[in-house]
C-alpha cells in the first residue's frame, strides 16, 4: 500500500540543507518543561513554542517565522489574526458571551439560516444550484466535529428506530463506515474511524459498526442492509489518505442507502465549506449521490470551537425537544464568528481567488512526480486546496519528515493551507517540499 505525505505543514521561508535545530531560549524552555509537568502527553510536540501569528505565517517565542501551510489542520480559513475576525471577536465578547440553549441568542439563527440558505443557492444536501428551493434543512450547533459526528449519527440511530417501527421489523441500529475514514476520537465518534491505532487502546467500542471499503460497488449489497440505521463517509477523506470516493460510487451508495431506508451521512468536517472551492466537496455531484445529513466544523468560525450538523427536515424531523443537547454549542459568540467567517468566504472573490490558487497549485505539484518518477505516483491526489502525494516507497514519507524538519520545517502531513492562501507562499511550501524529497 502506498503511503500518502501532505505537504510540509509549517515551512520557514527562507531554509538551507545546513540548518540545524535551533536553540531553545530560557522563555521557551520554560513553557516546555510547564507543558511537561502539567499537560495530559497525548501529543508527540516539537522543542519550539508558537506565539503569534500574522496571514499564513507564525511566530515562535524566539522570533522565528514560518509558514503555516496546515492552516491549523484546516481550520484557519482566513489565516492568522484577521483582522474582521479580531473585532467581530472583541464586539460580539463585549456584549454577549454564553447565555445557555435555554434561550434564544441573535446570531445562532442568522448563522443557521445562512448555512442552508448558501447550500439551497449552491448546491448539496439535495439542492440543485441556482433552481427553485424545493424542501428545507435544519441545523444544530456543536462545539467541534467530533461533537458534530456523535449528534449525526445520534440523529441516524434514532430515525432508525423510527422505520423500524413503522416498518415492524426488529431491529435498525447498525452503523456503516469505511477504512481510511476519521470520524472523531469521542467513544462514538471513534467506533467509525477504524485506524486500529486509535482504536485499540480504548476497544470495545461501540456494537453494531460494519466496515466497508471506498469506492468499492461490489460490496455494497452485503454491506449496507435492512439493519442499517446509518451510513457515514467523507467524500474526501483527508487523514486516510487524501482519498476521493467516486461519484459512480456514491450514487450507488445513496441508491442502496434509499433502497434500506439507511441516513446517508457525509463528514465533511475537512473537505467542505470551500475547501474544494464550492460550498460543499458534493455540491456539483449530482443530487443522486447526496446526503441526507452533512457535518462540519474546522473553518467554520476559523479557530474559534464550533460545529455543525446540517440536516434535511425529512430527517430532523425525528429530534424534538429534550432529545439532544449542548451546554456551549450555538453560543452567540461563535455563532457572530461563524456567521462573519462564512459570510466572507461565500464572496465571489474569494472563490476566484480559491480557484485561481489551485490552478496554480495544481500545476506546481505536478512538477514533483516528473522530477522524481522513482519516487511518486504519477497522480496528485485531492481536488482544491485539500492535496496529496502518494509516495511508492512507505519508508519514505518518514525520511521525507525528517529530512524537513532538519531544514526548519515542521511537517503535519497535510497539503491543507489557509483559503486566502497566496501564490508566493505556494511556491514555498512546494520548493521545500521539492528540496527534502531531492534529498532522498
Amino acid at each position: 500500500m502506498h503511503r500518502t505525505l501532505r505537504v510540509p505543514g509549517l515551512a520557514r521561508r527562507a531554509l538551507s540543507s545546513s540548518a540545524a535545530t535551533p536553540s531553545i531560549t530560557p522563555k521557551t524552555q520554560a513553557l516546555l518543561d510547564l507543558s511537561e509537568n502539567y499537560l495530559l502527553p497525548v501529543y508527540a510536540r516539537p522543542s519550539f513554542v508558537l506565539s503569534h501569528g500574522v496571514g499564513s505565517y507564525v511566530y515562535d517565542t524566539s522570533g522565528k517565522r514560518y509558514l503555516d501551510f496546515s492552516a491549523g489542520i484546516a481550520v484557519n480559513a482566513l489565516g492568522h489574526a484577521d483582522q474582521g475576525v479580531v473585532e467581530t471577536l472583541a464586539k460580539q465578547a463585549g456584549k454577549l458571551l454564553h447565555t445557555s440553549n435555554v434561550y434564544h441568542n441573535e446570531w445562532a439563527p442568522q448563522l443557521a439560516a445562512l448555512l442552508v440558505q448558501l447550500t439551497q443557492r449552491e448546491g448539496g444536501l439535495g439542492f440543485t444550484p441556482n433552481t427553485s428551493v424545493v424542501g428545507g434543512a435544519k441545523v444544530f450547533f456543536s462545539n467541534s466535529g467530533t461533537e458534530a459526528n456523535e449528534g449525526a449519527l445520534k440523529i441516524a440511530r434514532k430515525v432508525g428506530k423510527d422505520r423500524a417501527k413503522d416498518a415492524g421489523v426488529d431491529s435498525k441500529t447498525r452503523i456503516v463506515c469505511f477504512e481510511g475514514g476519521f470520524h472523531g476520537r469521542s467513544m462514538g465518534a471513534l467506533s467509525v474511524t477504524t485506524n486500529p491505532k486509535y482504536q485499540a487502546p480504548f476497544a470495545p467500542l461501540l456494537p453494531g459498526i460494519d466496515v466497508g471499503t471506498l469506492n468499492d460497488l461490489a460490496g455494497l449489497e452485503k454491506l449496507v442492509t435492512g439493519e442499517t440505521c446509518a451510513v457515514i463517509v467523507e467524500p474526501i477523506q483527508g487523514e486516510g489518505g487524501i482519498n476521493v470516493a467516486s461519484t459512480e460510487w456514491l450514487v450507488a451508495l445513496r441508491k442502496r442507502c434509499d433502497a434500506v431506508g439507511a441516513v446517508l451521512i457525509f463528514d465533511e468536517i475537512q473537505c467542505g465549506l470551500y475547501r474544494t472551492g464550492t460550498l460543499w466537496a458534493h455540491s456539483t455531484l449530482p443530487v443522486e449521490c447526496h446526503p441526507d445529513i452533512v457535518t462540519m466544523a474546522k473553518p467554520l468560525a476559523n479557530g474559534y470551537p464550533i460545529g455543525a450538523v446540517l440536516l434535511r427536515d425529512g430527517v430532523a424531523a425525528t429530534m424534538t425537544a429534550g432529545t439532544h443537547g449542548t451546554t456551549f454549542g450555538g453560543s452567540p459568540l461563535a455563532c457572530a464568528i461563524g456567521h462573519h467567517v462564512l459570510s466572507r468566504l461565500a464572496e465571489a472573490k474569494t472563490g476566484q481567488q480559491i480557484a485561481a490558487t489551485n490552478v496554480y497549485l495544481n500545476k506546481r505539484l505536478a512538477e514533483l512526480p516528473t522530477r522524481f518518477p522513482g519516487v511518486l505516483e504519477p497522480t496528485i491526489r485531492g481536488r482544491g486546496l485539500i492535496r496529496g502525494l502518494g509516495f511508492l516507497d512507505p519508508t519514505h514519507p518518514g525520511i521525507v519528515v525528517d529530512l524537513a524538519r532538519t531544514k526548519g520545517v515542521f511537517n503535519v502531513l497535510r497539503l491543507v493551507p489557509s483559503l486566502n492562501v497566496n501564490l508566493p507562499e505556494v511556491d514555498t511550501a512546494i520548493d521545500v517540499l521539492g528540496e527534502c524529497i531531492g534529498d532522498l
